[in-house]
């Protein structure tokens, strides 16, 4: 028997890049309110290919030693703990 429940909550946006951004608004609320969500696992899909994922955020390991980056997958600049402007608990 398992200790851990994955949930899977349908939630549909009219493209990709809006789906990604509202996945990681979701992901980085839930975070808040729970340690339990994993951000970085986060993956967004066509409704019609769901076996097809796109990864939301960049989750490369940081140099500093088991953190690793919370900025969109897509980012640009160097890898961070929390985007810019995101304050800390």
């Amino acid at each position: 028997m398992t200790d851990r429940w994955v949930i899977h909550l349908p939630v549909t946006a009219p493209d990709l890049l809006q789906a990604q951004i509202l996945a990681r608004a979701a992901a980085r609320v839930l975070a808040r309110l729970t340690a339990r969500v994993e951000p970085g696992g986060v993956t967004v899909s066509a409704e019609d290919q769901q076996g097809v994922r796109h990864w939301v955020f960049c989750d490369r390991p940081l140099p500093d030693g088991g953190v690793r980056c919370a900025l969109p997958v897509d980012h640009t600049s160097a890898c961070a703990r929390r985007p810019p402007g995101l304050r800390r608990r």
